[in-house]
């Protein structure tokens, strides 16, 4: 049974956090990814994911919310200004605090450069608020540690959804391109299978369970010490003025033409 927040009355809450004081909360995303996948897929996944890991460890379960930074620049994307998702994060992770979490999972099907950058800033910062707070922020395939599943549009996302709702997936409208044409940063989704999205899901979920249960706050900054550094170099060479401005820089290099 899964545990949903917004479906408990007092006392069932009351009890929850007396016997398991964990959250969940999905973040989504309303981004172009081509004409194959929806645009919806980062939120589909990541709410399929968290109900998972829900089930799972008995956690709480947060209504999703669909709330991105820096989505790719295309006129079907909708990007919320980064002051303004780091302030939900920001509030969103205190009030959890004040009611009596001790362990929060924000798990985003999300992950570009800079929207991560800022949501492991404000968990570290959070944590730091909030001794004793735990908070596990990553996308679902992201604890798996092998960057090469962490395409989009492509290969993985494509057989994450196959495993999810395939009756949104249309690989037959896939076109090969450049990204700027197909969304696709990673492998050709034509190739992506659901026994495979299904194998990735469950191997995530094992990850998760695992870092729940014996990761403590050195690992948690040990762990977004190292994912941040390996975003790095987009920092270096393309922010400048916003991480906006940054993301619509990149994305010219993905043309073909430059």
């Amino acid at each position: 049974m899964i545990r949903r927040y917004a479906e408990l009355r007092p006392e069932e809450l009351a009890a929850a956090l007396a016997s398991n004081p964990t959250f969940i909360c999905p973040w989504g995303a309303l981004e172009w990814h081509g004409a194959h996948l929806p645009l919806g897929l980062d939120g589909i996944v990541a709410e399929a994911f968290s109900e998972r890991l829900a089930a799972a460890t008995g956690a709480i379960l947060l209504p999703g919310t669909w709330l991105p930074m820096t989505t790719l620049p295309h006129p079907h994307s909708l990007s919320i200004p980064t002051a303004t998702v780091c302030a939900v994060w920001r509030a969103l992770l205190d009030e959890l605090a004040r009611i009596g979490a001790r362990t929060v999972c924000l798990v985003s099907g999300h992950y570009a450069q800079g929207h991560e950058l800022e949501m492991y800033r404000e968990c570290v910062e959070a944590m730091r608020r909030h001794p004793g707070l735990l908070i596990f922020a990553a996308s679902p395939l992201e604890l798996l540690n092998d960057d090469n599943l962490l395409d989009h549009a492509g290969h993985r996302e494509a057989a994450q959804l196959l495993a999810i709702r395939p009756d949104l997936v249309r690989l037959d409208l896939f076109q090969p391109g450049p990204p700027t044409a197909n969304a696709v940063l990673g492998d050709d989704p034509r190739h992506a299978t659901a026994a495979e999205g299904e194998q990735l899901l469950t191997s995530a979920l094992k990850a998760w369970q695992q870092a729940i249960a014996t990761w403590n706050e050195p690992e948690l900054h040990n762990f977004y010490w190292t994912r941040a550094a390996a975003y790095l170099p987009y920092r270096d060479a393309f922010f400048k003025e916003s991480w906006e401005q940054a993301i619509t820089d990149w994305w010219q290099t993905k043309s073909g033409n430059s």
